[in-house]
């Protein structure tokens, strides 16, 4: 091991030892061996241990470690520590500026232990109100979460989605003759994408040329090019020629499964996409049906006309204002919504039990009736719904008693803590808030955020039975971190009757937005304008609630 090796093990140590606030006199004396071996000239693996324990601020004690670290690779005590912390609450240590003391805090008070979930939270605003924090530390802490969640080998399609837009800009500026498109798994909308890939007009002098937008341009072969943004985002840029534009374009969007699944498909070049799928007798698929063989059955169902659309969205269903974790007032949110288009808002804070996000007691639940019902009188053309997302304890029951829940427009029924759950337990405890005859729509089924959180493990066929048994609605979460219900099971729920109401959980005017993600993920699964809730004008949506 080098001597910076051996330092950042120190370093490391004094840092998951101040996370569980040991002694003080030994955590310095780690931290000064990280600046003492960092400084010195000699190799420690070219040393004696006397001559190890002869350094200035190295001791027996710190030799001792030292040595295990030459010999062995690893330190007794750093893998003590490392075994009583989650390697998410690890990986928090990695990112600059995010100290040991301020990680105690989120990872005792907010139960986080991963770095995707603290990205949540903070998403939610839940950081604000916590000993060292404030809205100016948060929004520090959002853009570093960020930036070490895009220098990883993957990404949420959201990330890479607005970074490739206005890259497409930029490499279109640049060369205005050359046809070029998005492909692969971003031109599919995929959940998760590992890159951001184009499909480009080949050309002369074009790596000359993409070296004044990207990093690190290099040509792997004739037809692949691959880079980086300034901020470190991987690019791939296929290159075709206009003869064979479609073929290219058709086989890199597929999913492989997609293309086996086209009986006799073979690599022939034609004019466009829609003459490929005319030629093996499909009507044009989507990109983002082209994951699967679903989407071949699903455009052989004759459905495509009536998938579901942004402009659909008639309802901005599943929000939360200043009176839990959100960062706008009701009002702020209903006029945002109006602006955008949307006919109504179903405003659902937390319940009482999500203390940590200032879940509503019984009192504060009747005072923000009362302002719904004020700001009802004001704003025309527009409805505010009194919902709530009500907390699934971990018996199953959902927060507040009978008369409460009876007065609420709509009840979005979510697990929020306990996570840790097998398949059985989960799924029971969801059975059993589906069947409270007060359970509109199960939010969030899994409680998984992509990249972080694989979320409690559940019988979503037992769960989606369930739910169309009782009339209860699914979300598809449209957060871009939790896209949860997953397109997959969106073609079982429609099967079975069960309508998806596409949600952006908002925290905040800017958070309506989410609807998209939400709404490209659906599309994946086939889901339909009649079978999403909120694509229903308002009396129709109620409706769809009634038990």
């Amino acid at each position: 091991m080098t001597n910076k090796e051996i330092a950042k093990s120190f370093q490391f140590l004094g840092q998951l030892m101040e996370l569980h606030q040991e002694n003080k006199f030994k955590i310095r004396s780690y931290q000064n061996a990280y600046i003492t071996i960092r400084k010195l000239p000699t190799p420690l693996a070219e040393m004696s241990d006397e001559e190890i324990q002869g350094v200035k601020g190295i001791g027996k004690a710190i030799a001792g470690k030292i040595r295990e670290l030459l010999d062995h690779g690893q330190m007794a005590t750093l893998e003590r520590y490392k075994e009583q912390t989650p390697e998410g609450v690890q990986e928090m240590l990695q990112i600059k500026g995010f100290g040991p003391k301020k990680i105690l805090v989120i990872w005792k008070e907010l139960e986080v232990e991963t770095i995707g979930e603290l990205l949540y939270a903070v998403n939610e605003n839940r950081l604000v109100e916590l000993k060292g924090f404030g809205a100016k530390t948060q929004e520090d802490l959002r853009q570093k979460l960020e930036y070490h969640q895009a220098t990883k080998h993957q990404f949420h399609y959201a990330v890479l989605a607005e970074a490739a837009a206005s890259l497409l800009a930029e490499i279109k500026a640049q060369f205005p003759q050359q046809k070029i498109e998005f492909t692969g798994a971003l031109r599919r909308a995929a959940n998760v994408v590992e890159q951001i890939s184009f499909l480009m007009e080949a050309g002369e002098l074009v790596v000359d040329g993409l070296k004044t937008v990207l990093e690190e341009v290099e040509q792997v072969n004739d037809q692949l090019l691959q880079g980086k943004t300034a901020n470190e985002l991987p690019v791939q840029i296929h290159l075709s020629s206009s003869e064979d534009w479609a073929r290219r374009q058709f086989e890199l969007t597929a999913h492989p499964s997609f293309l086996e699944a086209i009986d006799g498909y073979s690599s022939d070049q034609e004019e466009t996409e829609t003459s490929i799928f005319e030629k093996y007798s499909l009507p044009y698929i989507v990109p983002e049906l082209r994951e699967s063989s679903y989407g071949i059955d699903f455009a052989q169902s004759g459905q495509m006309e009536d998938l579901v659309e942004l402009t659909d969205i008639q309802g901005v269903v599943h929000n939360h204002s200043t009176y839990s974790d959100g960062m706008q007032s009701i009002k702020e949110m209903a006029l945002y919504a109006k602006d955008q288009g949307y006919s109504y808002l179903v405003m659902t804070d937390h319940s009482k039990s999500a203390f940590y996000a200032n879940g509503l007691k019984e009192d504060r639940v009747l005072a923000q009736f009362a302002e719904i019902e004020q700001l009802n009188q004001e704003i025309a053309d527009f409805t505010i719904l009194k919902g709530i997302e009500s907390d699934i304890l971990n018996n199953g029951d959902l927060d507040y008693d009978d008369d409460l829940l009876a007065q609420f427009d709509v009840v979005i029924a979510s697990v929020h803590s306990n996570l840790r759950m097998d398949e059985q337990k989960a799924t029971q405890r969801l059975l059993q808030a589906i069947q409270n005859p007060y359970t509109h729509i199960l939010g969030h089924p899994t409680g998984r955020l992509l990249l972080s959180r694989k979320g409690y493990p559940i019988d979503h066929q037992v769960v989606i039975d369930a739910c169309a048994e009782h009339k209860v609605s699914i979300e598809l979460n449209a957060n871009p971190y939790r896209l949860d219900l997953d397109w997959t099971w969106i073609p079982y729920a429609m099967e079975k009757g069960v309508q998806i109401s596409i949600n952006p959980d908002a925290h905040s005017t800017s958070g309506i937005h989410h609807i998209k993600y939400g709404v490209v993920s659906a599309r994946k699964g086939g889901l339909t304008k009649s079978k999403c809730l909120n694509a229903k004008p308002m009396e129709a949506f109620l409706e769809a609630l009634k038990k």
